[in-house]
């Protein structure tokens, strides 16, 4: 789906879609941190990461099954995590790029997206719809631990050695320019907001950005400036990373359909 106007859509369609988004963003986070499933630094924190993964999993199971039945086309949570392709995925880009073998990069992923991620589920506490309240009432308890998780070892690296100092910090300038699109509005965005379904992306910024500037204060570290900034996600447009993701992801869904154990 291409970027919409909020006139094209019926409450019901920005619904679905907005879901998808909240269920993509979870789902392919999830997948990234997997990845670290054994290779983490030391043995507390691979398991501590794939907790974190499954949070986020079990996150987006619930949102995307009240996506397929919001959309009422007989498409389950799985039909639409495994059989969509990467220009139907609606996740913004930040969540989707790659470790890179660093851990430093991982956490600095994780920071942006969960002082993001904390906002927008204490926001849906209060929404007009009552399904989406219940899924962040529980979505909000892991939201929080997960940010004190990743703001400790933002904390750990930046204030930690001259080698951890620099990795960390090199990770917050080249991964800043994803944080943008956290806070885009379109027709989806202000269709919800409208609908008092979720809250307007813009009023997240706020006490994200005091969040950022408080951790990233006691971790030494430098805020980036503000400039351009990369989007595209929401509306289809992914960077080549997506595709291997999904290539790994929905393999065995794709290689033997409707397969049962």
């Amino acid at each position: 789906m291409a970027a919409q106007t909020s006139q094209a859509l019926t409450d019901r369609q920005a619904l679905f879609h907005y879901l998808l988004r909240l269920g993509d963003n979870a789902v392919v986070l999830s997948h990234r941190l997997g990845e670290w499933c054994g290779h983490a630094p030391v043995l507390e924190e691979d398991i501590a990461l794939i907790n974190v993964a499954l949070d986020l999993l079990g996150q987006a199971r619930s949102v995307m099954t009240y996506a397929g039945e919001v959309e009422g086309e007989g498409r389950d949570e799985d039909a639409l995590v495994y059989r969509r392709d990467g220009f139907d995925y609606r996740n913004v880009l930040l969540v989707e790029q790659p470790n890179d073998d660093d851990f430093a990069v991982a956490i600095v992923r994780q920071f942006l997206f969960d002082a993001w991620h904390y906002e927008l589920q204490s926001a849906l506490l209060t929404s007009s719809d009552a399904r989406l309240s219940a899924i962040a009432a529980k979505s909000v308890k892991e939201v929080t631990y997960h940010l004190r998780h990743s703001s400790e070892w933002m904390i750990r690296l930046g204030d930690g050695t001259s080698e951890s100092h620099g990795r960390v910090q090199e990770a917050v300038n080249d991964l800043w320019r994803y944080s943008g699109e956290l806070f885009e509005a379109d027709g989806v965005e202000e269709r919800i907001a409208a609908a008092g379904i979720g809250p307007h992306p813009q009023s997240l910024y706020p006490a994200w950005s005091q969040t950022i500037d408080r951790v990233l204060g006691e971790a030494t570290l430098v805020r980036p400036e503000d400039g351009w900034m990369q989007s595209g996600g929401r509306s289809g447009r992914h960077s080549e990373h997506l595709g291997y993701i999904l290539a790994e992801m929905q393999f065995l869904q794709r290689a033997y359909p409707d397969a049962r154990w």
